[in-house]
């Protein structure tokens, strides 16, 4: 990300395979969207939780809860988002979610 002389998530698992996949990822995503001031990062971290679920995309999971919860999401706010979206995005996708999320808080 810019400013740090740290790699991000993304640098280390693809900046050799895909450099300007990570480029927008570290610049545009993380720099520039989640950082405009009209959401604080503890909702746009719940709509992502929630986008993620929605797509049962829960590959991206791990690092989205564990980023929640940096933001000020609580693990029971967590769980409760993923058992609301039960209803409205599918079972399938909730009980998905819901083991990631259960194997990286006690993991």
């Amino acid at each position: 990300m810019p400013g740090t002389t740290q790699q991000s998530p993304a640098r280390k698992m693809l900046g050799d395979f895909a450099p300007k996949l990570v480029s927008l990822t570290d610049d545009v995503l993380f720099a520039d969207v989640w950082e405009r001031a009209d959401l604080a990062p503890r909702d746009r971290s719940l709509i992502t939780i929630a986008a993620l679920v929605a797509g049962g995309n829960g590959e991206q999971l791990p690092f989205h809860l564990n980023l929640g919860k940096q933001n000020g999401l609580t693990q029971a706010e967590i769980v409760e988002a993923i058992t609301h979206l039960a209803f409205y995005t599918g079972w399938p996708q909730a009980m998905s979610a819901i083991m990631v999320a259960r194997q990286t808080f006690e993991g």
